[in-house]
């Protein structure tokens, strides 16, 4: 919710979390993503509300950080860690694990590029991680519109994190630590007994004790055992100059669950019914808003032609008059499925181990924090005097980065999309409208994944007491089958 909500664009939800999601621009995805965000800057040419969707893009040419960065020479070609691709994922972990005292190498086709995709996160997220100065708006309060009828207030703050104060950050610290970039595409990846290689598109070969994908979601370097069946998040979205808009500059909207503006579309209407959607807006003045349209969670994903078709709607209905459009990005973010085969000799970070919130698509605070886990971990068998290497180095990253207990509670998060998967507009409605009544304690637990196994099970119990007589039917009758799959899953880790 990359977009509710990563949002690792929204994500909290939206704002791709909102990504490239693995993080990374070696394959630019967003949140995790799939197609790169175009940035514009696009004038209307009609009256029409609609019309937004129709405007040519007037690519802007790219922008680079201006930093001096240590390229890796041509005698150099061993390092204790390489990394592929400098997204979030990729610079936060060479940041931690260089700070530790590890030689490290971050590979990506244009390392100073800016990331393109918008991200939204709790604010006490990066407070905790010491990255609040890479925040460059923030609303002290969010806005959940469950229906035309009832709407509830967050005392949670929410972000929107700067890109270039967040890569500027990283970066330097990455330079101070001596990493060491180089500018090419990863090809291959041989593994050896005791160290592997990348060989690269300009014919450079390279070795290390560890290599670590931090390329995202459609990355082909890290290998998988089980079926992929992830439910997708699929969002559009503008930074655009409006006329006006009705949303309180002192709130984001996380999530808008009205459905009036279809009234007059009647097949807008039936299919939203089934595959809801719903409004995530960061109003930056009276005049400047970042809206999103988007599906929280389907299998098979749905229409992105669909999705656009209803922010027009919507827009219309709220007397949102599109002048231009800033940046146009497009969100889709494979959510939940299996992890990656575990061992491997390829260790993931980001998009591609699986870090991504199975309910809500979440990821970039998450992948910020699970960094520095998997640093300590790489500190204790590289930067010993054993010099821990081959399979055991492994074995002990992988469950460094999921330990039994992560594993637990993911499944948990994967059973909540299966069961988001279930519901229709009103069961969604009242869902969210029993989950935002919970302490703050667990809702917040929930979204940024810091829940115990335990303490789960204690927010279940207390979500179906507060549910209301529909919603636990709701409960009654579509979770016994994610509900047993999640069960059955949990068995099989204990085995």
């Amino acid at each position: 919710m990359a977009t509710l909500l990563q949002p690792d664009v929204r994500v909290a939800f939206p704002i791709c979390q909102m990504v490239p999601s693995s993080l990374a621009p070696q394959q630019f995805l967003h949140r995790s993503h799939y197609n790169l965000p175009r940035r514009t800057h696009s004038r209307l040419q009609s009256s029409k509300f609609a019309s937004f969707l129709d405007l040519k893009p007037e690519p802007k040419s790219l922008e680079f950080l201006d930093i001096d960065v240590s390229w890796l020479d041509q005698y150099r070609s061993w390092f204790d860690v390489i990394i592929i691709g400098s997204g979030p994922a990729g610079l936060r972990l060479a940041e931690q694990v260089s700070l530790r005292g590890i030689k490290v190498c971050c590979i990506d086709p244009s390392p100073l590029s800016m990331w393109p995709n918008n991200y939204g996160v709790w604010v006490d997220e990066f407070e905790s991680l010491g990255l609040e100065d890479c925040l460059d708006k923030t609303w002290p309060m969010t806005t959940v519109y469950i229906s035309d009828h009832k709407t509830k207030y967050l005392d949670r703050p929410y972000g929107r994190v700067s890109r270039k104060e967040l890569k500027m950050k990283l970066m330097s610290n990455c330079v101070s630590n001596g990493v060491k970039f180089h500018k090419a595409k990863v090809w291959k990846v041989n593994h050896q007994e005791f160290e592997s290689n990348v060989i690269c598109d300009d014919g450079r070969e390279l070795k290390a004790s560890l290599i670590v994908d931090a390329s995202g979601f459609t990355s082909s370097f890290t290998e998988y055992d089980k079926k992929r069946n992830h439910g997708y998040q699929i969002a559009h979205g503008i930074l655009a100059e409006v006329d006006a808009h009705p949303f309180d500059l002192d709130k984001m909207v996380l999530m808008d669950w009205r459905d009036s503006h279809m009234g007059s579309e009647p097949y807008l209407r039936v299919s939203n019914s089934r595959f809801p959607t719903f409004l995530y807006a960061m109003p930056f003045s009276s005049n400047l808003i970042f809206l999103e349209e988007t599906s929280l969670v389907s299998r098979p994903v749905l229409s992105y032609v669909e999705v656009k078709r209803r922010m027009v709607a919507r827009l219309r209905y709220l007397g949102i008059k599109v002048k231009s459009v800033l940046e146009e990005e497009k969100c889709l973010i494979p959510m939940g499925g299996p992890l990656p085969q575990i061992p491997q000799s390829i260790i993931g970070i980001g998009g591609t181990a699986g870090v991504v919130h199975p309910s809500t698509g979440y990821m970039v605070a998450r992948t910020m924090f699970l960094a520095q886990v998997l640093a300590d971990g790489i500190a204790e068998c590289l930067g010993s005097t054993r010099m821990i290497r081959g399979k055991p180095l492994y074995y002990r990253m992988w469950n460094h980065l999921w330990p039994r207990e992560r594993k637990f509670t993911r499944e948990f998060y994967t059973f909540g999309m299966e069961t988001l998967l279930k519901l229709d507009i009103n069961g969604t409605r009242r869902f969210f409208d029993a989950f935002f009544d919970l302490d703050p304690y667990y809702w917040h637990g929930f979204l940024s994944s810091r829940l115990s196994l335990g303490e789960l099970a204690l927010l279940s119990l207390s979500l179906f007491g507060r549910a209301s007589n529909l919603s636990k039917f709701d409960i009654i009758t579509k979770c016994p089958a994610p509900l047993a799959k999640m069960i059955g899953s949990l068995a099989l880790e204990t085995i």
